[in-house]
C-alpha cells in the first residue's frame, strides 16, 4: 500500500509503498477513505510523542470500509462503513469498565503507538469496543474530520466543560478543534469569544456562532476577553496547546471558572506558568479533556446528521494522499483554518 513514511523526527516525510497491516485477532484492517491532517500528527512528526517508533506513518482521525478482520471480532464484518476514536481502548480494564475507554490505561493509538492512516490501509484494535457504524447520509470525508478534533471538542464542552445556557465561553485557537468547540459551545446555549491571529480563522469562528473575535496579536487579549465577557468566561478553553494559549486561558476566566485544556503541552515546546495564586483565590477548576468513547459518538452523529453541527463546513480542504507530508509541512507555522482532509 501506499503511505506517508516519517523516517526522521522533523525531516520531510515521502510517499512510500509499504507493507499492508494484518489485524490482530481481536482487530480489524480498515480501508481507509479519508484522514484528517491534525496538530496531533505534526506532534508526532516532531518527535514530542515518547510513544512514536521510526518509521512511522501518521494519522489518527480516519473513515473507511472494513476490509479484513480478526478471529475473535464479532460485531464486524467486511464491507462495513465505520469511524473510531484516535484511542483505541482495551475495554478490560479499570477505566474502560467505568465506561471511560477515553482514558484506558491500556490504549493504542493509531498514528502514534502504531501506524496510522495516512495510508490506503490501517489496522484498528479491540474492534468490538472501538468501531463506530457511520450513517448512510455521512460522507467519508466530513465523518474522518469528526475522529479527533470535533469529538474531542463535544466531550470537552458537553462533559467535561459542562457548558449551560447563558454562560460566556471563551475560545483560545480556532483550528479545527477550536472552531468545534465554538459552535457546539453556541448549541449549548453559551455567548462565545473566539480568539486567534488569523484573519481566516476568525472568519471562520463567527461564522460558526462566535459573538466577538479578538487577535491575540494585536494587543492585551485577556483584557479584551474580560471586557467582552463582562468580568471574565465561565468556561475557556485552550484549543492550541501553548505556553501562551494555556496562560491566557486561566487569566481569562472570572471566579468559580472552568479552564479546559484540549491541546497538547508536549514538554518539548516548554511548561506553561499556570497562575496557581489565581486559581486558588478565584476556585478555578482546571480540567483535562482527551478524546471521546465510542460508546459517545451517536450523541455527536446525531447532531451531525441533523444539521445542527455543520460538520461539512469544518472541512476547508480536501487533498490526495501525495499531499500529505505537504499538509504536515503547512502545520509548523500555522494550524490552518479549518480542517484538511486526505483522500488515500
Amino acid at each position: 500500500m501506499r503511505a506517508v513514511l516519517v523516517e526522521e523526527f522533523g525531516a520531510p516525510p515521502r510517499l512510500a509503498d509499504v507493507p499492508d497491516p494484518s489485524p490482530a485477532p481481536h482487530g480489524v484492517v480498515v480501508a481507509v477513505e479519508a484522514t484528517g491532517v491534525c496538530r496531533s500528527d505534526w506532534h508526532a512528526w516532531q518527535g514530542h510523542d515518547d510513544g512514536v517508533v521510526l518509521p512511522h506513518v501518521p494519522g489518527h482521525e480516519l473513515a473507511g470500509t472494513v476490509a479484513a478482520v480478526g478471529a475473535d471480532v464479532r460485531g464486524w464484518r467486511t464491507g462495513d462503513r465505520v469511524t473510531a476514536p484516535f484511542v483505541t481502548a482495551c475495554g478490560s480494564c479499570a477505566e474502560c469498565a467505568a465506561g471511560q475507554q477515553q482514558v484506558c490505561r491500556r490504549q493504542t493509538q493509531p498514528g502514534f503507538t502504531a501506524w496510522g492512516s495516512f495510508a490506503g490501509l490501517v489496522a484498528l484494535d479491540h474492534a468490538d469496543v472501538n468501531l463506530v457504524a457511520l450513517p448512510p447520509a455521512l460522507s467519508a470525508a466530513h465523518a474522518a474530520a469528526l475522529g479527533c478534533r470535533v469529538a474531542t471538542a463535544f466531550h470537552a464542552v458537553a462533559d467535561v466543560g459542562r457548558v449551560r445556557p447563558g454562560e460566556r465561553v471563551v475560545v483560545h485557537g480556532c483550528g479545527g478543534v477550536g472552531l468545534s468547540v465554538v459552535s457546539l459551545a453556541v448549541s449549548a446555549g453559551a455567548r462565545v469569544v473566539a480568539s486567534d491571529p488569523s484573519p481566516a480563522a476568525r472568519d471562520l469562528a463567527r461564522a460558526f456562532g462566535a459573538e466577538h473575535v479578538v487577535d491575540p496579536a494585536a494587543g492585551d487579549a485577556v483584557a479584551a476577553v474580560t471586557d467582552l465577557t463582562g468580568g471574565g468566561a465561565h468556561v475557556a478553553f485552550d484549543a492550541v496547546g501553548s505556553v501562551a494559549t494555556c496562560e491566557a486561558s486561566v487569566r481569562s476566566l472570572r471566579t468559580r471558572g472552568r479552564h479546559v485544556q484540549i491541546g497538547l503541552l508536549p514538554a518539548a515546546l516548554g511548561r506553561p506558568a499556570v497562575p496557581m495564586d489565581r486559581v486558588v483565590a478565584l476556585e478555578l477548576s482546571v480540567l483535562g479533556s482527551h478524546g471521546m468513547a465510542a460508546h459517545d459518538y451517536p450523541r455527536l452523529l446525531d447532531l451531525v446528521v441533523s444539521g445542527r453541527f455543520p460538520a461539512a463546513d469544518l472541512v476547508q480542504r480536501v487533498l490526495p494522499l501525495e499531499s500529505g507530508p505537504r499538509a504536515l509541512a503547512d502545520l509548523t507555522t500555522s494550524a490552518g483554518a479549518g480542517i484538511t482532509v486526505l483522500q488515500p
